[in-house]
């Protein structure tokens, strides 16, 4: 899927939103939601741009370390069952 927006986007979103202009503004002017607003705000509020880098470089990390644990995990299931039918 396609993000319209990018994540330093979105956290110039939220940091105009906290000097002071309003929401309804806000998201007439760059075209998004105010449900889209809070969802960003909910995953990105407090961080910097250097920290939402850092966020989805974890997360891209993380879904790696995800597979390989499912294929090892897969793998050892597999040499279960071949070594319980040998005998």
């Amino acid at each position: 899927m396609k993000k319209r927006y990018s994540d330093e986007q979105i956290v110039g979103f939220l940091r105009e939103s906290e000097s002071g202009v309003s929401l309804k503004d806000l998201c007439r002017r760059h075209g998004f939601s105010e449900a889209s607003f809070y969802a960003w705000r909910n995953k990105f509020s407090g961080l910097e741009v250097a920290d939402v880098k850092r966020l989805k470089a974890l997360e891209a990390e993380n879904t790696r370390l995800k597979k390989l644990l499912a294929e090892a995990m897969l793998e050892q299931e597999v040499t279960r069952e071949v070594l319980r039918k040998k005998w």
